[in-house]
């Protein structure tokens, strides 16, 4: 029985650390913004094309937290666009006068539902004299005041942005946290050699994170250069953090397209810090682009973006002066996993216990009743089970000692008392302490898993003071903040142990990131292995003694 007992201790261990060990990834932008929203969602995103519209995304493709401005000889932004500035409209008058919004003649070809919002704005709109700002199909939504000519709906609303306030903030915040290297490890590096840059991965993670703190130019400091992506898992997410700060110039040619195409849906370029930027060169930009630092102006003149655009600051849709015209916002979405930057509520990281040690309950819910308890003590300690704390680290290391421990479990001094136990000898089976990350429990189970009752003992109980109480503890509240649940892997089949309570949500960092797994993980699959093969070790002594 002992060796059974052990092997599924290990066992259950061992899957609890691969559990907890998982990559600290898994969200979406803020917002949920990224991910096409039905409508009627495409099963695959073709290359951009004029082919009829059968598909449409409810999703905002682009986000601007101040002023949208059109210049010169630009020509349309396709998919739903929320500004919480103004939007205002002045063409070079040499150029076609339109600006097409929502529906375009060339993109995706996903555009919003028809006669939904295809632009909400904060502030005010204003077209200039002789120029068409063109949401066909869809409406213009505005807070503030209209000045000129507008199709097909106008609609003023004072509350027109008022359910996207907060995305401002929330996505300042996220910028940054993408890029802190303290929290987001880098995992490829960045590369220029001649016109070509090129972003290196590791080949194996999931999540890619390359840093950049320069402009992406060529070599020599000004022309475009194509962009290479190499060593990328195909389904991996690739977080490009471009941390130059003051001017940035983002600048490609049309030469390696189909080299980074395939990353588009999974590509975010995350500036987090510069002020002045620029995204100007040939041939269409993949990925989508978030941009944190609110007091920043961004100016697109590339001829196509593909993907989401979300920026805290201003945007400006131009094309240049000696150029041609023709530039394309073009609605494609972000489907990436990305660092968790949310701000859960906080969970205690002290505990007078081992977090992973066997809990004599799977319910974080609180005593029914604080009425007489085998424990020798009222004290207001947590019980071992209501741990929010992932780390065993304040406590007392989980072997099988019998030294005293800080749990409410019988101290040595009443081993002398009378015992109807078949035996009095102090064998470490029958150990008044076995374990300080054992339950408050005073005795030992002939079960060969430690069921939710209060004690541990062969049939009758070492313990003249056992109870029946279903509660180990006088502690009639749980853990405050903490909303722990049992692992899955630890209660099923014959464990050795009850499951192991952790907290659903790991603890946020002090910059509010909140992180999963590593070195917690391994070392509390390490200490519940030990606590468990210990478990089992005692089973099999007290079978023995009591045979």
């Amino acid at each position: 029985m002992g060796a059974a007992a052990i092997a599924v201790g290990l066992t259950a261990a061992t899957a609890f650390s691969l559990a907890v060990g998982l990559p600290g990834f898994a969200d979406p932008l803020p917002g949920g913004l990224g991910p096409c929203v039905p409508g009627k969602c495409p099963a695959n995103w073709t290359d951009p094309n004029s082919d009829p519209i059968v598909s449409y995304d409810d999703g905002i493709n682009t986000f601007v937290g101040a002023d949208y401005l059109v210049r010169e000889k630009v020509a349309e932004s396709e998919g739903k666009i929320v500004v919480l500035g103004n939007f205002d409209m002045n063409k070079d008058t040499t150029s076609g006068l339109i600006y097409n919004v929502g529906v375009v003649g060339a993109g995706s070809r996903v555009p919003p539902s028809p006669n939904t919002d295809y632009l909400t704005v904060g502030g005010n709109v204003s077209v200039a004299a002789n120029q068409t700002l063109a949401a066909d199909g869809g409406v213009v939504r505005y807070a503030g005041t209209l000045t000129g000519n507008v199709t097909d709906t106008s609609v003023k609303d004072v509350n027109a942005v008022a359910g996207y306030a907060n995305l401002r903030g929330e996505l300042e915040t996220a910028s940054k946290c993408y890029a802190d290297t303290s929290r987001v490890a880098p995992t490829g590096t960045f590369k220029v050699e001649f016109s070509t840059a090129t972003f290196t991965g590791d080949g194996s993670s999931m999540l890619q994170v390359i840093n950049v703190d320069a402009d992406i130019v060529a070599a020599n400091g000004t022309s475009a250069v194509d962009m290479v992506f190499a060593n990328m898992p195909a389904a991996a997410t690739i977080l490009i953090n471009v941390v130059k700060t003051g001017t940035l110039i983002v600048r490609t040619t049309s030469g390696a397209e189909a080299n980074w195409k395939p990353f588009r849906q999974k590509l975010l370029w995350n500036v987090p810090s510069a002020d002045t930027i620029a995204f100007d060169g040939a041939g269409q930009y993949q990925g989508s682009v978030l941009v944190g630092n609110p007091a920043s102006m961004t100016t697109v003149r590339m001829p196509g973006m593909n993907g989401r655009f979300f920026t805290t600051g201003g945007l400006t849709h131009a094309s240049l002066v000696s150029g041609g015209g023709g530039q394309e916002l073009h609605s494609y979405p972000f489907d990436g996993d990305l660092p968790r930057c949310g701000n859960p509520t906080p969970t205690p990281t002290a505990s007078p216990s081992p977090s992973a040690s066997p809990s004599p309950s799977p319910s974080p819910s609180p005593s029914p009743s604080p009425s007489p308890s085998p424990s020798p003590s009222p004290s207001p300690s947590p019980s071992p089970s209501l741990s929010p704390s992932p780390s065993p680290s304040p406590s007392p290391s989980p072997s099988l000692s019998p030294s005293p421990s800080p749990s409410p479990s019988p101290s040595p001094s009443p081993s002398p008392s009378p015992s109807p136990s078949p035996s009095p000898s102090p064998s470490p089976s029958l150990s008044p302490s076995p374990s300080p990350s054992l339950s408050p429990s005073p005795s030992l189970s002939p079960s060969p898993s430690l069921s939710p009752s209060p004690s541990l003992s062969p049939s009758p109980s070492l313990s003249p003071s056992a109870s029946s109480s279903p509660s180990p503890s006088a502690t009639p509240t749980a853990t405050p903040t903490a909303t722990p649940t049992p692992v899955p892997s630890m209660s099923n089949g014959p464990t050795t142990g009850t499951p192991v309570v952790v907290p659903t949500t790991p603890g946020p960092g002090p910059d509010g990131l909140v992180v999963t797994g590593g070195r917690i993980g391994l070392l509390v699959g390490v200490a519940v292995s030990m606590v468990l093969a210990g478990v089992g070790l005692l089973l099999a002594l007290r079978r023995r003694v009591t045979d």
